[in-house]
């Protein structure tokens, strides 16, 4: 192994094209607790886009760089890992880097390949299903017999929920916009697939429920969703924000809050600290990757590029026209 690498390099931020591979950029250098994965496979995640923009800088002494999980090959172990082995196949929620050759992460964050799955599919894993299932169940608590209201629906994030949630029994409301986008939900076991060009989820979800409401809901739009989620809530009810497509400042009356005893809650994963994303890994491990395995809760891939293709990639997330996840083939 030499000590350079080919890594996307989105210089000062701006639109796709800004995005150019830099074939010099240095291997990284692992911490004690850090594994080096040589890539096979990186996701693209509405994150890398924001970041891209200048809009998500990434935290402290994580790579400059884009891309939050890939699957590849242990190559290297710092010197305090002690639950892998060079060699292994893993999966791995990554702090950044992962739009590379090789990336660093927390050997904590890493995880097997679950049966049966390729590595495209095990790429698709991590940033998605570390969100929803933080999202749901550490922050939102679902339980069986619940009911869970998806914005986004035909997303990475959106497909991954719904099937989740299906697997732990609530029944799912959806929104997309168009039909080929109804069928992904339907597929991936939504109950109640709204296409919210044509007919309003408000209205919707309170006429299916007889004007009680959702337990729950995931969104990822925000802006005028936002009011719309409160009023579309049953007591006691949980909203949880995980992105604002729409911006995030917006006039509301939180009587709603008041009145069904609400929790408006939200996060994005990149913060956490490392002890909370190794919990999120080892829930995981516990509970979805024995669903994997029986070919349950499978992520939905979209279209796969080369990495010298990301700005296509980007294109085309940003173009929300994708149904599930968008990868880039590294190897």
């Amino acid at each position: 192994m030499n000590n350079q690498m080919r890594v996307v390099d989105h210089g000062q931020g701006g639109a796709p094209n800004i995005m150019t591979i830099k074939s010099d950029a240095p291997i990284p250098t692992l911490k004690n607790h850090e594994v080096l994965i040589e890539v096979e496979v990186a996701g693209v995640n509405r994150p890398d886009v924001f970041q891209r923009m200048g809009l998500y800088p990434p935290p402290p002494n994580a790579s400059p760089y884009l891309g939050l999980e890939v699957a590849g090959k242990v190559v290297a172990l710092g010197s305090d890992v002690r639950n892998l082995k060079i060699g292994e196949m893993v999966c791995a929620l990554t702090p950044g880097g992962a739009y590379a050759e090789f990336c660093a992460a927390p050997a904590k964050h890493c995880l097997p390949i679950p049966q049966g799955l390729s590595m495209q599919q095990a790429a698709a894993l991590p940033e998605t299903y570390f969100t929803v299932w933080s999202n749901l169940m550490d922050m939102g608590h679902i339980r069986e017999g619940e009911s869970l209201l998806v914005h986004g629906g035909s997303s990475g994030i959106g497909l991954t929920a719904i099937q989740i949630a299906k697997a732990f029994g609530l029944k799912v409301f959806t929104t997309v916009g168009n039909q080929a986008k109804v069928e992904a939900c339907q597929a991936a076991g939504a109950d109640v697939v709204i296409n919210y060009k044509e007919q309003d989820f408000e209205e919707v979800v309170l006429k299916v429920t007889n004007k009680l409401g959702v337990d729950v809901i995931l969104d990822i739009v925000g802006g005028s969703y936002i009011q719309k989620n409160l009023n579309c809530l049953a007591l006691d009810g949980r909203l949880l924000q995980v992105a604002f497509l729409e911006g995030s400042k917006v006039a509301l009356d939180v009587q709603a809050i008041m009145r069904k005893r609400l929790t408006f809650t939200g996060a994005t994963m990149r913060p956490r600290n490392d002890d909370q994303k190794a919990a999120i890994a080892a829930a995981l491990l516990k509970h979805i990757w024995p669903l994997l395995e029986q070919g349950k809760c499978l992520p939905v891939i979209d279209s796969v590029f080369a990495l010298d293709e990301v700005v296509a990639a980007h294109e085309l997330m940003q173009s929300s026209a994708h149904i599930g996840k968008i990868m880039l083939q590294v190897k």
